[in-house]
């Protein structure tokens, strides 16, 4: 998606805003007009996190059924093990998501998932025994 603004600018929240203090308001004009809060977030959504995987190690063959913890992971449409993508991917929730690791050779690998808002990396999460 391409999108093309006259001026994008950032200001602070106050009292009585509905968001906490201190937050930033994002305005997106465009064409003369201001895209609402919502419109922007769908835009500029923030990628996955990825706090915990369980386990973290399993066989070279593959099969191992893996628990990814985060947030915003309903978003979530792939995963790969090194650069392979793993297989029977099931989101559980927007803080948690299943997947079965590909084969592999021994050794760590990164752990990636992808999203339409990017990508994000978990350095040498999965070992391959």
């Amino acid at each position: 998606m391409r999108l093309t603004a006259d001026v994008y600018e950032t200001k602070p929240y106050g009292p009585g805003d509905g968001r906490p203090e201190g937050s930033r308001l994002h305005l997106l004009h465009q064409a003369g007009t201001v895209l609402p809060q919502s419109e922007i977030d769908r835009l500029f959504a923030p990628a996955a996190t990825i706090t915990t995987i369980s386990p973290v190690s399993g066989p070279a063959a593959g099969g191992t059924t893996v628990t990814i913890k985060g947030t915003r992971l309903a978003g979530v449409t792939a995963v790969n093990f090194g650069a392979t993508p793993g297989t029977t991917l099931t989101v559980v929730s927007d803080t948690e998501l299943r997947v079965k690791t590909p084969a592999g050779a021994a050794g760590a690998v990164n752990v990636v998932v992808a999203a339409d808002s990017g990508n994000t990396t978990k350095n040498a999460a999965f070992t391959y025994a």
